[in-house]
């Protein structure tokens, strides 16, 4: 531990592989700056602010879809953040992704990173920095790790162009469906489901 974070802070080398346990103890300030892959740290570029906004206002939407649902259907506790730590696996070498934002499962006592078995959608907005991050390597981890849905958000400055739902079919993510804005409108999502896309949130996200 006292190794770990001295290369946090000064060597900038690994000395040792970092577990779950080890991530759990780090400071939250240095644990948002980073992921880890296969017990390897790895730097998680910060978002610019359109980047950022467009990932809370779809939380946003995915959230209302939530309440929706689980009022229609009293169907468990269900909700909607963004930057949450994902434990994709533990062994051999702990995976610890941060989606954009992730709709998933939750309990009263759940505490620490949440494990990959309860998110129902990953979502990604994909800028040109994680673009081969967001289009391979966590597509493949997130299947991996067994998660139902991927979404790839797809951006041109300030504005979402669109937004591609992938489907976890046999292991590996199938396309779904292609979503392109409506202005003024909404485009509804009925998988897993049912959200309500505001694509009038969607532009001017600079702001």
């Amino acid at each position: 531990m006292p190794g770990v974070l001295e290369w946090a802070r000064a060597e900038n080398l690994q000395p040792e592989p970092i577990t779950l346990d080890i991530w759990k103890r780090l400071p939250r300030d240095f644990c948002r700056m980073v992921e880890v892959v296969n017990g390897d740290v790895v730097r998680a570029e910060p978002p610019a602010p359109a980047h950022r906004n467009a990932a809370r206002r779809i939380a946003t939407m995915l959230e209302a879809g939530a309440e929706t649902h689980m009022s229609r259907y009293n169907d468990g506790r269900l909700y909607a953040g963004t930057d949450i730590d994902l434990v994709l696996w533990e062994f051999p070498r702990v995976t610890v992704r941060r989606p954009d934002v992730a709709l998933f499962t939750c309990e009263p006592t759940d505490v620490g990173p949440l494990p990959a078995s309860r998110v129902k959608i990953a979502v990604e907005v994909v800028s040109p920095v994680t673009e081969r991050i967001d289009t391979a390597d966590k597509q493949a981890e997130y299947a991996l790790a067994g998660i139902p849905w991927y979404w790839l958000v797809w951006m041109d400055r300030d504005r979402v162009t669109a937004i591609d739902t992938h489907v976890l079919v046999l292991g590996q993510y199938r396309t779904h469906r292609r979503i392109t804005p409506v202005i003024p409108g909404e485009t509804l999502v009925d998988m897993p489901i049912e959200i309500r896309i505001d694509w009038t949130r969607l532009f001017g996200l600079v702001y």
